[in-house]
C-alpha cells in the first residue's frame, strides 16, 4: 500500500481540525482526514452558535476574547457576508439567586461596560415573551454576537485547500503507529503518514490516543438537547435578544424565523451520533414555559449534539508529554467555534516550535495552561496518593 506523506496530519474535520489545518497550511503540507462523509458532523454542526466573552472558564473566556478580532475581520475571500452577527444576552434571576445574580453583574461590567442591570419594563421591550413576574432581577449583555458556524468552518476549510492542504472523508483511522519518527495512519481508504499528528478528534479524541499508545487526558462527553418551535403568531423574533436564567438551566433563542431552546442538559454519554432523549426534550418544553410565556404546541425539530470536557474544562492544546510529534487539540466543551481562531493558531504555533501567539499570550495565557501535562500528571499524582494511602 503507498503511504501518502504530509508535514502534518489532522484527525477530525470539525471546527477545531479546520482551523487548525487552516493556520498550519502556510508551514508545510497538511492532510485532514475526517471519519465521516461530511466533516463537522456531529459537534460542529449542532452549535447553537453564539460567540460570547462570558460564558466559560478565565482561560476559555480569554480565549474568545482574542478570537474576536478574526471573526469580526476575516482575510479577505473568508467568507461573503459577516461571520459575526449583534444578538445580546438577557439573563434573569429569581429573588433566592441574588448572589449569583451580583457575581454575575460585577464580571460582565469587567468584560464590558455596556453590561448593566435592566428593569422589568425593558426586559418586556428586548424580549416580549418573558413572562412577567417571573424573575426578581435581570441584566443585559449587549455585546454577544450569533456566529455563522457553517460560514466559519466552511472559510477554515476552503482556505486549507487554497493553500494545498488535503481533506479526506470517510477516512475513520483504523490503526495508529509510529516508525522512525513518523506517525502513521491506516484508514479505508489509504495510508498516510505525518511526523506531526493532531488529534482534533472530538469527543473520540481519547479514543484515538488509546489506538495510538497515547495516556488519555480523562475526556469525557457530554449530550447537549436543542429543541425549535414557532414564535407566537404575529411576532417576529429575529431581533430579540436570547433569554436564559442566571443559573443557565434553559435558554431561549431566535433561530432561523423560530424558537430554539436547551435545558442546558449535560449528560455523560460514550461517543456517538448522539440523539435526544425524550426526558431531555421534557424538561426544555417546560422550562420554556416556565421562563416565558410560549406555550408550545408543536416541536419543530429536536437533536442532541457533543459537548466534551476535561475535568478542569479548559481546552487541551499541546504536545503529549510520552509521545513526540503527538498534538492534543481536544477539550474544547460547548466553546470550540468561538474560540477557534485563537486556539488553532496557538495549536499551530506549538506544533511548530514556535511561541503562543502575541494575541493570546498578551492575555495571561501560557503554554503549561493548555498542556495535556497538567492533566496526565496531575492523575498520576492522584494515582500515586491512592497507592500510598495518604
Amino acid at each position: 500500500m503507498t503511504t501518502q506523506r504530509s508535514d502534518f496530519l489532522i484527525l477530525g474535520g470539525g471546527i477545531a481540525g479546520a482551523s487548525a489545518g487552516f493556520f498550519l497550511a502556510g508551514r508545510g503540507t497538511v492532510t485532514l482526514l475526517e471519519t465521516e462523509d461530511t466533516p463537522g458532523y456531529h459537534a460542529t454542526g449542532r452549535s447553537a452558535a453564539l460567540f460570547t466573552e462570558y460564558y466559560g472558564n478565565a482561560c476559555i473566556r480569554a480565549l474568545t476574547r482574542a478570537s474576536r478580532a478574526f471573526f469580526e475581520n476575516p482575510p479577505p475571500g473568508f467568507a461573503e457576508h459577516p461571520l459575526l452577527t449583534p444578538r445580546g444576552v438577557v439573563a434573569v434571576a429569581r429573588d433566592d439567586d441574588e448572589a449569583e445574580f451580583e457575581a454575575a453583574l460585577e464580571r460582565g461590567r469587567a468584560i464590558s461596560p455596556l453590561t448593566r442591570e435592566i428593569d422589568a419594563a425593558e426586559v418586556a421591550r428586548l424580549c416580549p415573551i418573558v413572562r412577567p413576574g417571573s424573575f426578581a432581577r435581570a441584566l443585559h449583555r449587549p455585546i454577544v454576537m450569533d456566529v455563522d458556524v457553517h460560514a466559519a468552518h466552511s472559510g477554515f476549510l476552503r482556505g486549507l485547500r487554497a493553500h494545498g492542504g488535503r481533506v479526506v472523508t470517510s477516512a475513520p483511522a483504523r490503526a495508529i503507529g509510529r516508525e522512525d519518527g513518523v506517525w502513521l495512519v491506516e484508514t479505508p481508504v489509504g495510508r498516510f503518514a505525518a511526523p506531526i499528528l493532531v488529534n482534533a478528534a472530538g469527543a473520540w479524541a481519547d479514543e484515538v490516543a488509546a489506538m495510538a499508545g497515547v495516556a488519555a487526558i480523562g475526556l469525557v462527553a457530554m449530550r447537549r438537547t436543542a429543541i425549535t418551535f414557532d414564535p407566537p403568531a404575529g411576532l417576529d423574533p429575529s431581533g430579540w435578544p436570547m433569554v436564559t436564567d442566571i443559573g443557565e438551566s434553559i435558554y431561549v433563542k431566535p433561530e432561523g424565523g423560530r424558537l430554539l431552546a436547551s435545558p442546558c442538559d449535560e449528560t455523560p454519554v460514550p461517543p456517538s451520533d448522539v440523539q435526544p432523549d425524550e426526558i431531555d426534550v421534557a424538561t426544555a418544553a417546560d422550562r420554556v414555559g416556565t421562563l416565558t410565556t410560549v406555550a408550545i404546541r408543536r416541536i419543530v425539530h429536536r437533536w442532541a449534539g457533543l459537548r466534551s470536557f476535561v475535568a478542569d474544562r479548559t481546552v487541551v492544546v499541546g504536545e503529549a508529554p510520552d509521545a513526540p510529534g503527538f498534538f492534543w487539540l481536544a477539550g474544547q466543551g460547548g466553546y470550540g467555534v468561538q474560540t477557534a481562531p485563537a486556539v488553532a493558531r496557538a495549536a499551530a504555533a506549538l506544533a511548530t516550535g514556535e511561541p503562543l501567539p502575541d494575541e493570546v499570550a498578551c492575555l495571561g495565557i501560557t503554554a503549561a495552561d493548555l498542556s495535556p501535562a497538567r492533566l496526565i500528571s496531575g492523575r498520576a499524582q492522584r494515582q500515586d496518593h491512592d497507592r500510598d494511602g495518604t
